[in-house]
């Protein structure tokens, strides 16, 4: 037989000893509540449903056992089993708050959100200061979208136990769904006047400032932030955003590579740096700190997207390509890489695969109007005018009210001849944007000395003008 009373480690390691033999060593039942607890928290399940079994067998009445079981069962969606539990436990004690949780947990569990509400606000009539039943009282107002009502709880969370971070943020998350942010700013600032150390709630109310724009108190809150606790990763690289904003791109440089000091560099915080130095000129570091991101995580799309606009800008056309190609490689169906090779091909003058990048762009659900504008630019270079018309027309779909679609279609009406389709168009167009005429010309410089179109439209300009 075995000792009672073993600590966490110790018993764990006599009941692993004892599984190696024949024996059966006896444990008290807080020993197995351990064992199990330690099985499932490493997700060795069968384990612990070993050590629960063993348990129950030598301490068949233990309820803080039964309801561990209640939890496996739950967790491998044996709920009926778990009810039956939980209906023999509670004709003994029927107001016992952890017998209320699991009720609504499985209640969760079968996405019935509002009887779990339910249960759990029956639970608080006698329990009305449980930290647990507010917390789980959030979660399921979350699940149903009710934020406001989650806020509540949270708030409640944060009173019984004002370090609980996990509170915090989704307190934070509720308040920034509902865009409330100068709620959010008023509260934290009474928060900190109770924990002016809390380095979580610094940051927090730093990211509301951001929000609202105001970014010499945002700046303030990531130093405090900082103070608070000199090894705070995340408010190192937020106070580098705000810098960024600021123009103080060598600031915020260092504000990132501080960051690296207590934390293992991200693909975000190289890509942040790479295009600081891009701002400053440094390209050769730029492309660099992106080689970096890309490295740190070969399937981020900005960092791809980074380093190819790199080499846009630079005029390196086919360095350009080879990489938004390599980005493709790793994630064909993103339509943002297609948007881009799209621009790179036009820039190379290989307007058939650029024409093919913007059907790939469009179908995998880019449907920006500079998306539909640029496609329908190269059909018309390559005077493919009846799929330029379908393009146009699909824009349209999306952005009904877009003068500059209209403009666009009404040339193509008229290089191809027909006249009053033109001019309806124009019309159509000239209502809703009459300055936008001057856009027409940009496309279509080949109609500007056209008698009729430029009669009708500096016509018509004049009447929609007035």
């Amino acid at each position: 037989m075995g000792n009672p009373n073993e600590n966490p480690e110790t018993a764990v390691r006599k009941f692993e000893s004892m599984l190696k033999t024949d024996d059966v060593y006896f444990f008290d039942s807080e020993d197995f509540e351990e064992i199990v607890h330690h099985y499932l928290d490493h997700g060795k399940s069968l384990l612990a449903k070993r050590a629960l079994a063993l348990g129950l067998e030598q301490h068949p009445h233990s309820t803080e056992l039964k309801i561990l079981n209640v939890e496996v069962l739950v967790s491998e969606d044996q709920f009926e089993k778990a009810e039956q539990i939980l209906d023999e436990l509670e004709a003994y004690d029927p107001f016992n708050e952890e017998f209320f949780i699991q009720r609504a947990n499985i209640l969760s569990k079968k996405d019935d959100h509002h009887q779990a509400i339910e249960v759990l606000t029956h639970a608080l009539k006698y329990s009305d200061e449980s930290f647990d039943l507010h917390s789980l009282l959030g979660m399921e107002h979350l699940y149903l979208d009710n934020y406001g009502e989650a806020r509540k709880h949270f708030e409640c969370c944060l009173e019984i136990d004002p370090m609980d971070y996990a509170s915090l943020y989704n307190l934070i998350y509720c308040f920034e769904f509902l865009e409330q942010y100068e709620e959010a700013i008023s509260f934290l600032n009474d928060f900190l006047e109770q924990n002016p150390y809390c380095e979580v709630a610094w940051h927090q109310i730093g990211k509301m400032y951001v929000e609202m724009d105001m970014y010499k108190e945002a700046l303030a809150s990531f130093e405090f932030a900082i103070i608070s606790d000199d090894k705070f990763t995340g408010a190192y690289f937020e106070r580098g955003r705000v810098l960024e904003r600021l123009g103080r791109y060598n600031e915020a440089i260092e504000s990132y590579e501080t960051s690296f000091e207590w934390d293992t560099p991200s693909s975000s915080a190289y890509l942040r740096i790479g295009l600081c130095h891009q701002k400053l000129g440094n390209y050769q570091l730029a492309e660099t700190h992106f080689f970096k991101t890309i490295h740190e995580d070969p399937m981020f799309d900005q960092g791809w997207l980074a380093l190819t606009k790199l080499f846009y800008i630079q005029g390196d056309y086919a360095k350009a390509q080879e990489y938004i190609g390599k980005a493709l490689g790793t994630d064909s169906e993103n339509a943002l890489f297609w948007k881009r090779a799209a621009i790179i091909y036009q820039a190379l003058g290989d307007l058939t695969q650029s024409d093919y990048a913007f059907k790939q762009c469009v179908e995998l659900g880019n449907y920006e109007l500079s998306t539909f504008l640029k496609w329908a630019e190269i059909l018309l270079e390559l005077k493919s005018y009846d799929n330029a018309f379908k393009v146009l027309e699909q824009g349209i779909e999306f952005y009904p009210d877009q003068s500059s679609l209209l403009y666009f279609m009404a040339g193509i009406y008229a290089l191809k001849g027909n006249k009053d389709e033109a001019q309806t168009t124009i019309c159509k167009a000239l209502r809703l944007d009459p300055a936008g005429a001057e856009v027409f010309y940009l496309y279509f410089e080949e109609l500007a000395e056209v008698d009729w179109l430029k009669a009708y439209l500096e016509a018509n300009k004049r009447t929609f003008s007035s």
